[in-house]
């Protein structure tokens, strides 16, 4: 990276107050002072458990060149470089781009965002242009690929900040790539936080929008219009150094298409039902489903080898949005829909030769539950059981509605930690059994906080013909407690409590 100095990073910022030499290089940034090394800009962000304005002294000691603040600031010299605005999350985007030479202008970059699905749409998308000869990177919630390799995102937020979302835009183009494919959350579309607010994006994908983080959007309503800023945000006209078409694609089956087609100033193409790309003849098995993938007067054979109806969705929207950034008919790419690899900890089957089926899956939504569970219940000779809980200080509205689902298909429930942070963890259990209707506290309705005794209870009450859904989880590499993270393994856990019953010796 070329030097930067602390004027040109805020030349386009709304800037209140400045203090020492603007002139100052700039040859990184933190918002967390333990990540700060010299040269550095310190950006002090107030969040849930802690301000970064604390820090800023600490942040300093360590070699800090400047400080991004929007409070007073203790401990700091009067003439240190600082910069004050008056939010400073919201000035960190536009800070972030110009310090890495603004790397979305240089790439041809795709949005997706839904409350389900996304990581899968996303990784699909960049399977897809692979499969087609281009070179694409991708941003998502599982892992991230800014050069050759797919490496597990570190972050727990599924849109990192802005500092990590422009620096890996930027080893993109340094890696050759053309094409970067970015999941678009709620969170990191919404005007208060600003994660995406100075992506320039190219396309947007929608994939569904159901009940999920009203405790940060507030209403349906407000979550519903963040995830619309991506389709907002296209323009017909925006100038950038490479040529993409500008587009948006729709889910045509979600209630909320309408609302997103009316956002976009764009083209908008539909999926999943007749008049855009849909799937008719649908036959699933075990190992996946076929279709013929439709589009205008023609058809093709298209097979989605990973278990569940509910990828077709998926693929269909992957195919049309690739289909329209390479200017080809979606039919085009049906013969590669087959060679899709699922996202690691989507449907992932765990078989130790016991004779029932142990499924670890990241649904944590009552939509992701009420697509899962019918296809599970169709496939399961025996009982279902699902092991699940629910993330604390996040959407507490939808803990019943998880347990209603869940309780409609399933004859056995296991209620335990997700993510509980500084909630009671009782409490999140005790929310969710309220939704529970029908079921009995110690028959067939556990609440068991600890995750490794409740997978380890699910496996144990198991029979032949059984089929053991473990969720919420997925690729996630921690629980987050009251104390912080601690590191967890779904797929090992739900290994050794099979080995501890005398399975895969």
């Amino acid at each position: 990276m070329p030097e930067v100095t602390l004027a040109e990073v805020f030349a386009r910022v709304p800037v209140e107050e400045t203090r020492g030499d603007l002139r100052t290089a700039v040859r990184g940034m933190a918002y967390d002072s333990r990540d700060v090394q010299p040269g550095f800009l310190f950006a002090a962000l107030e969040g849930v458990h802690t301000d970064g304005h604390r820090w800023a002294a600490e942040a300093i000691r360590r070699g800090a060149a400047a400080v991004l603040h929007s409070r007073p600031l203790e401990g700091v010299p009067d003439q240190f470089p600082c910069v004050r605005v008056r939010d400073t999350r919201s000035a960190l985007s536009p800070a972030a781009a110009a310090f890495f030479r603004y790397p979305s202008k240089e790439l041809k970059v795709i949005g997706v965002t839904g409350t389900d699905g996304k990581s899968s749409t996303v990784w699909f998308i960049s399977q897809l242009l692979g499969m087609s000869g281009k070179r694409a990177g991708f941003l998502s919630t599982v892992s991230f690929k800014t050069g050759e390799e797919v490496v597990k995102n570190p972050f727990r937020q599924s849109t990192p900040e802005a500092t990590e979302i422009h620096g890996m835009l930027r080893d993109m183009i340094s890696a050759g790539r053309e094409y970067a494919v970015v999941e678009a959350t709620s969170h990191g579309l919404s005007r208060r936080t600003n994660r995406l607010g100075d992506v320039l994006f190219d396309a947007a994908v929608l994939t569904n929008v159901t009940h999920e983080h009203l405790e940060f959007h507030g209403s349906f309503e407000q979550y519903r219009s963040d995830k619309a800023n991506l389709f907002r945000a296209l323009s017909p006209d925006e100038q950038k150094d490479v040529r993409c078409p500008r587009f948006a694609v729709v889910n045509a089956a979600d209630p909320s298409a309408p609302y997103f087609e009316q956002a976009a100033r764009v083209p908008v193409y539909r999926y999943g039902a007749p008049g855009g790309l849909w799937a008719r003849d649908t036959e699933s098995d075990l190992w996946g489903t076929t279709f013929r993938m439709v589009e205008g007067s023609g058809s093709a054979a298209a097979r989605v080898r990973i278990p569940g109806p509910f990828w077709v969705e998926n693929a269909l929207a992957a195919t049309l949005a690739t289909a329209r950034l390479l200017e080809v008919s979606a039919l085009t790419l049906a013969p590669l829909v087959e060679q899709l690899r699922s996202v690691p900890g989507r449907m992932d089957y765990v078989d130790l030769g016991q004779p029932f089926a142990v499924i670890v899956d990241y649904a944590h939504t009552p939509g992701a539950f009420q697509r899962l569970f019918p296809w599970v219940r169709a496939h399961t000779r025996g009982r279902l059981t699902a092991v699940f809980g629910s993330a604390g200080e996040r959407d507490r509205e939808k803990r019943p509605l998880q347990g209603r689902a869940a309780a409609a298909h399933c004859d056995t429930l296991v209620l335990t930690d997700e993510d509980p942070r500084g909630d009671d963890r009782t409490g999140i259990l005790e929310q969710i059994a309220a939704g529970c209707d029908g079921k009995v506290r110690g028959q067939d309705l556990f609440l068991v906080p600890d995750r490794r005794e409740a997978i380890r209870l699910a496996l144990s009450r198991a029979m032949p013909g059984d089929s053991v859904l473990l969720l919420g989880k997925g690729h996630e590499g921690s629980i987050i407690g009251p104390q912080g993270p601690a590191a967890w393994d779904e797929r090992a856990e739900a290994e050794a409590a099979l080995r501890a019953l005398g399975h895969g010796r």
